[in-house]
């Protein structure tokens, strides 16, 4: 009887989470089916689930529109760059404020986590002003230095630094390493879930990131693929088709590096954990 009920719970169980993982699946189905439906095929009643006739010309239109190519390489530059540099300072002070010992260390690091309590448009503005007195606007450096700083990062990253044994670090310092040695051969590798985790979260953060390239950038050469697929949206009618093809190119990256990375991202989250 055990066995059998315990059976049935297992069905349940993935009966269960098959049907929410459908539910949640129908969005991006009906993005994919609309983007392969031809114009006048978008307002039929009944609603067609699925195209009668396959077309692609809403992936061709849509580099014909504006600068599409121009704003995937943007956006691919702003996330794997600003991804990169906010990884690496971030783990750059969770090293110092995890294991380097100085005075008020733990103040600097409280006022430290206590920036994240900021609400990030609140700063848009004075960021804005800075970026204006550097003749910073309407560039791709300038989208990016306010992603440099990543607090959440530096938290998370710290909490997997103290848990580490000081005895990995006391013995590379006896061979002659110097801390940037015993950062990049010692530290980075013993936590690459932790780092794996916050790339994937800063890419995602950046690759998505709408309101602040909006703000910054004013020409269609510099605008990110987010400010582009808002162009899409006309003020007496919408072209759904080449929207949702624009969504669904968009959601590409984030779909494979999710993909490579997830096996890190749990043990990541796993705090203080050391095998």
């Amino acid at each position: 009887m055990k066995g059998r009920r315990f059976i049935y719970k297992r069905v349940l169980y993935y009966v269960i989470i098959s049907l929410l993982a459908l539910f949640a699946l129908i969005p991006f189905f009906w993005m994919l089916s609309t983007s392969l439906k031809e114009t006048n095929a978008l307002t039929t009643i009944p609603i067609q689930w699925l195209p009668e006739k396959v077309s692609f010309s809403a992936y061709t239109e849509l580099f014909t529109v504006f600068p599409f190519t121009r704003s995937i390489l943007n956006s691919l530059f702003i996330s794997v760059v600003g991804t990169f540099i906010s990884v690496m300072s971030s783990a750059m002070a969770a090293y110092v404020f995890g294991k380097i010992e100085f005075k008020g260390r733990e103040v600097l690091f409280t006022f430290y986590l206590a920036t994240m309590m900021i609400p990030g448009n609140l700063l848009m503005i004075p960021n804005y002003l800075t970026l204006r007195s550097m003749g910073l606007l309407d560039s791709l450096v300038g989208v990016l230095l306010p992603s440099f700083f990543n607090a959440f990062g530096t938290f998370l990253l710290r909490q997997n630094i103290k848990s580490l044994p000081n005895s990995f670090i006391e013995a590379a310092v006896i061979d002659g390493a110097s801390r940037i040695k015993v950062f990049f051969k010692i530290i980075l590798p013993l936590v690459k879930p932790a780092v794996t985790t916050v790339t994937v979260l800063t890419f995602m953060g950046n690759w998505n990131a709408y309101l602040w390239p909006l703000i910054v950038l004013t020409s269609k050469e510099n605008m990110t693929l987010t400010v582009g697929l808002s162009l899409l949206n006309g003020q007496y009618g919408t072209d759904y088709n080449l929207l949702m093809a624009g969504a669904i190119i968009s959601i590409i990256p984030m779909i494979v590096v999710y993909a490579f990375s997830q096996k890190h991202i749990e043990v990541g989250f796993n705090v203080g954990s050391l095998k």
